[in-house]
């Protein structure tokens, strides 16, 4: 792992998942969550402070970067309810079947290396009924915003860990048999090839 990704990528992910805008998001969507609670790339930890301890017994939060989860232990400390941090891949968890009630995935899928495979992989360990949490942002409905996400992204993910401005989530979603109907989308303050938004309560189909 390259200088960059260890000490100048964990920054700059922090930096701008601090937003003021992602605070709203954060504030909520993450209260959605209950029972036994799985994050999908909890980065810094800075979902953690937003979870009802009234409603989560437990939030397991993995994510490959060694780096950003020791950025996030000291959250994870002091959070309101008991977390696990794992370093882990989102294409291979290792859980078994049937393990949380609830999955958070918030500013990830467009950093992983194969999302299909992660939100299998979330099907599998989602307990019959439950909730896929997700904020997410991707390809914008516009031909010109698109065009502008299709150009920047092979420089993007480069300097900002492997992040892609053109995915689409709604069809990574449904590629995973989870049901889009009630998935919120459009522009949130930033630029608009950065800042179209995908958020709601999934389900699998």
């Amino acid at each position: 792992m390259s200088l960059w990704s260890r000490h100048v990528v964990p920054f700059l992910v922090e930096k701008a998942c601090r937003s003021t805008t992602i605070l709203e998001e954060r504030r909520r969507w993450i209260p959605r969550a209950r029972g036994a609670v799985l994050e999908l790339g909890v980065g810094s930890g800075l979902n953690l402070a937003f979870y009802d301890a009234a409603a989560v017994t437990r939030v397991t939060g993995i994510d490959p970067s060694r780096a950003l989860l020791a950025r996030a232990a000291p959250r994870a400390s002091s959070a309101p309810v008991p977390v696990e941090l794992v370093e882990a891949a989102a294409e291979q968890l290792p859980f078994d079947a049937g393990s949380f009630d609830s999955v958070v995935v918030t500013y990830t899928l467009c950093s992983v290396g194969d999302p299909l495979a992660a939100l299998r992989e979330v099907r599998r360990v989602l307990r019959p009924g439950g909730d896929l949490i997700v904020v997410e942002h991707g390809l914008a409905p516009d031909p010109s915003t698109r065009r502008w996400q299709h150009r920047l992204t092979p420089v993007w993910r480069r300097v900002a860990g492997g992040c892609r401005l053109d995915r689409d989530v709604v069809a990574i979603l449904g590629g995973a048999a989870f049901a889009t109907d009630e998935l919120d989308a459009g522009y949130t303050d930033g630029a608009s090839w950065l800042s179209y938004t995908y958020q709601g309560v999934v389900h699998p189909a």
